[in-house]
């Protein structure tokens, strides 16, 4: 089926709410206007129970359908939206930019969150499915660690959730076009930190010093043969850096320096390779050098893997909105997402929606594209109508 003409005719609202969220952009746990938002929203549709304060500031609506399950079991299905924002200035010129200096919606979750309450509008209106839809609209999907807070407090558990579905738009690919695939499809990802102290010293007696700088960037091209020589070609990894801190210049060899990365893989033993041969580059630098070495490493995001019976009801879904030529197989991205954490605690399934020729997500000229919008809400409620049959 195409675009539903209650979405169509809903469009107004929704992208009232996508601009309203865009020009009050939060970060991480601190989403409290959002998530008032959000909340206040789902009451005014009727939502049958509507909790705060899941995962710090999360919020989950309750939508209970008005059919009797055929089997007389009861079936529960969680969908997502994240609602943090980035601290990254807006550089797009909109009418309704952000409000709020150095923080942006560049990843599209005001876009997700809108799309959301749109479904929960007209899922609250015609109750048309069987079992009930729980919407889960998620705080600092950015650092990581909103998913893990909504599991700690019991989302799934409290409100009986059997499967889990999450949403991303997708620059580059067409409106109206969904992408998915089976497996893994988000990478794991290990944030690393590399402590380097040297020796300090005068520019004029290098030989007295040791330069943590040029340890640090031995480090940095070392530490890229890995990816060359160590990971199967046919397997998928990245190591990357973003940061490399040191000194305060005036002629002065600093005495420490300090660098910090990422290791991204979609299969374990894959981060474990590239883990263990960065311990034994980073020992053989510090001992040629003399310096001292210390790393740290923290994981982020695991790896997403979409269960193969739920990515099949998602395509089913997707197709149903799009026709069968706008559903596609995406390749795997070495981008992280912490739906992944939902999606290991139980069966689920993370799709993208086209959100045409946009910059990509966390620039600062980014921006949602809200003619995406009436195939993502479709998306969400002809899942759970076709899911809870």
């Amino acid at each position: 089926m195409p675009i539903l003409n209650r979405v169509a005719d809903l469009l107004p609202e929704i992208v009232a709410w996508r601009r309203d969220i865009h020009a009050n952009p939060e970060l991480g746990f601190d989403v409290d206007r959002t998530s008032r938002f959000v909340a206040d929203h789902l009451r005014e549709f009727g939502c049958d129970q509507v909790v705060t304060g899941v995962g710090k500031t999360g919020v989950v609506g309750v939508i209970n359908g008005k059919k009797a399950a055929n089997d007389g079991k009861r079936q529960v299905i969680g969908l997502r939206a994240d609602m943090d924002a980035l601290p990254i200035k807006e550089n797009t010129g909109l009418p309704y930019a952000s409000k709020n200096e150095g923080l942006m919606h560049a990843c599209g979750h005001d876009g997700h969150t809108a799309m959301l309450l749109g479904a929960a509008r007209y899922l609250a209106e015609t109750r048309n499915f069987a079992g009930a839809a729980v919407l889960i609209f998620e705080p600092a999907e950015e650092l990581g660690k909103g998913a893990a807070a909504m599991l700690e407090d019991g989302l799934m558990e409290c409100f009986g959730i059997q499967q889990v579905y999450g949403m991303h738009n997708h620059p580059g690919m067409p409106i109206g076009v969904f992408g998915i695939r089976e497996g893994a499809a988000f990478a794991g990802t290990d944030i690393v930190r590399f402590k380097i102290e040297g020796r300090g010293g005068h520019h004029g007696f290098p030989h007295k010093a040791i330069d943590p700088i040029l340890v640090g960037a031995q480090l940095i091209t070392a530490l890229q043969q890995i990816l060359a020589q160590n990971v199967d070609p046919i397997e998928t990894a990245g190591l990357s850096f973003d940061s490399f801190h040191s000194g305060d210049g005036l002629a002065t060899i600093a005495h420490t320096a300090e660098l910090s990365g990422t290791i991204r893989a979609l299969k374990q033993e894959v981060r474990e390779v590239v883990q263990n041969r960065m311990s034994e580059i980073v020992s053989g630098i510090a001992r040629v050098t003399g310096a001292k070495i210390d790393v740290t490493s923290e994981t982020g995001e695991i790896i997403l893997v979409n269960h193969p019976e739920q990515t099949m009801l998602a395509i089913a879904a997707a197709k149903d909105v799009a026709g069968e030529d706008n559903v596609v197989t995406t390749p795997p991205v070495l981008g992280g997402d912490d739906f992944a954490r939902l999606a290991k605690a139980r069966p689920g399934a993370y799709i993208f929606c086209g959100n045409g020729d946009s910059s990509g997500v966390h620039h600062p000229s980014y921006n949602f594209n809200e003619d995406a919008i009436p195939f993502g809400t479709s998306f969400w409620i002809r899942l759970v109508e076709n899911t809870l049959a």
